[in-house]
């Protein structure tokens, strides 16, 4: 399967889930939307993985590259590629779909616990996550949920963090594929947004225990079986 990755910046990239797909015999292409490279048509890939960033879908005025992003999202949404978001490529799917995407109550940052949230488990993908787990978050935006989309998962802090469209469209307000050294590449550049709240933890504790992001990446793994 030809995977093609749109990279926002140079500090968010695939981490656990590039040897994931590797493992699986996937090609692996990557636009850096950063860098001005030029983004794929839909003819040339099977799944799209678009991937997060501290910038909002709504900063087409500083980040010019968005615009065409949304066309490309769409475009896929339309030809019936697999698509699969994370955080602000789950926000632009959203988006795309036509729902909104606003500032989320609190950020959220950090280690938090996610539940399934009611009737997950109509979508293959929701039957693929556990009823429970703690993952990673960052973000301070969520969306609102997509007419026809099944919701997957919720937290405390934020009530819509993940769900499928169809067969084919995943979109997860947290991260899954985090290691230690994306951890730490993520508070060294954004830890302007690192202020106080009830969901924002300390850069020691996001990095206190190694074995999280095993855990965390075996759930992504389960859920990788479930991918197209």
């Amino acid at each position: 399967m030809r995977v093609h990755t749109l990279q926002h910046v140079p500090f968010e990239g695939l981490a656990a889930l590039e040897p994931a797909l590797r493992a699986a015999g996937h090609e692996i292409a990557v636009t850096r939307l950063f860098a001005g490279e030029p983004l794929p048509s839909p003819d040339a890939l099977d799944w799209l993985v678009v991937l997060g960033g501290p910038m909002s879908v709504h900063d087409e005025s500083v980040h010019a590259w968005l615009a065409p992003e949304k066309r490309l999202v769409r475009r896929c949404i339309e030809r019936e590629r697999a698509l699969l978001g994370i955080c602000l490529g789950a926000q632009l799917i959203a988006e795309a779909l036509g729902a909104r995407v606003t500032r989320n109550r609190e950020p959220e940052i950090g280690w938090f616990p996610i539940e399934l949230a009611p009737g997950a488990e109509a979508s293959r993908f929701g039957r693929a996550l556990p009823p429970s787990a703690v993952a990673f978050h960052w973000h301070g935006e969520t969306f609102e949920m997509p007419r026809g989309a099944v919701p997957l998962a919720r937290s405390e802090a934020c009530e819509n963090q993940a769900f499928a469209f169809g067969e084919r469209v995943l979109a997860l307000q947290f991260h899954l594929e985090t290691t230690p050294a994306a951890a730490a590449s993520l508070i060294e550049h954004c830890k302007d947004e690192l202020t106080p709240g009830r969901f924002v933890q300390a850069p020691e504790a996001m990095l206190a225990d190694p074995a999280r992001f095993e855990r965390l990446n075996q759930v992504l793994a389960g859920l990788a079986k479930a991918l197209p």
